[in-house]
């Protein structure tokens, strides 16, 4: 939470592809000191291949997705749509998972998507750019969620952290000269805050999902 409003604050001046630029760039660091303390002589190429670079094209469409959303929303509206990626979670971790959903699931699934609905109020409010990259976050958050669950027990968490960072990396960095804006120092340092709450969060998320079944 303390990362989004960050981000909603840095919104007010750059770009979500700028913010999650700077976020990856600063990341790298951090990551390098986990690797410095691993004292395993394990590999950095992934296991599932295929299945770490959908996740990190996912992760790629969630950041800018979300970033931008938080940007040109209040922060209530974007977080009562992304609140749905856990309800998508659920209906995804049947077919890819092969898990059981009880009907107390469902019935919060059928309860929380109705309560999207109530809230974006299609048909009586304009749904603007925003409200639509809040819900493509919320689908791709889903999909990167269901798949750390498939695989998260036989790939290195450094692997499952950095392979999105050098997805976000490359791929703002391509679009980066078209928005970028020169920052003041404590603007570098907000960044800074994204980076380390961003990194700390998707590792907990990642522990999280090898404990507990997806739909949990």
């Amino acid at each position: 939470a303390t990362h989004d409003v960050v981000v909603k604050t840095l919104g007010a001046n750059y770009s979500a592809v700028q913010i999650v630029f700077f976020a990856a760039v600063l990341s790298f660091p951090l990551v390098s000191v986990i690797l410095l303390n691993d004292g395993r002589e394990a590999s950095l190429k992934p296991r599932h291949p295929w299945w770490v670079t959908l996740r990190m094209v996912m992760t790629v469409i969630t950041g800018v997705s979300a970033f931008y959303a938080f940007s040109v929303l209040p922060l209530a509206q974007v977080y009562v749509i992304l609140f749905s990626a856990p309800l998508l979670v659920t209906i995804l971790s049947i077919p890819m998972l092969g898990e059981r959903v009880g009907m107390h699931r469902w019935a919060a699934v059928v309860a929380g998507l109705i309560g999207v609905i109530i809230v974006m109020r299609p048909g009586q409010a304009e749904l603007s750019a925003g409200h639509l990259a809040a819900i493509v976050a919320a689908v791709t958050s889903a999909f990167a969620s269901v798949i750390v669950r498939k695989i998260g027990a036989r790939e290195r968490s450094v692997v499952l952290l950095l392979f999105p960072m050098i997805g976000n990396f490359v791929a703002t960095g391509l679009a980066l000269p078209f928005v970028y804006k020169p920052m003041p120092i404590e603007h570098l340092g907000l960044m800074g805050v994204i980076a380390v709450f961003g990194l700390v969060a998707s590792f907990l998320v990642i522990l999280a999902y090898r404990a507990a079944e997806a739909a949990i």
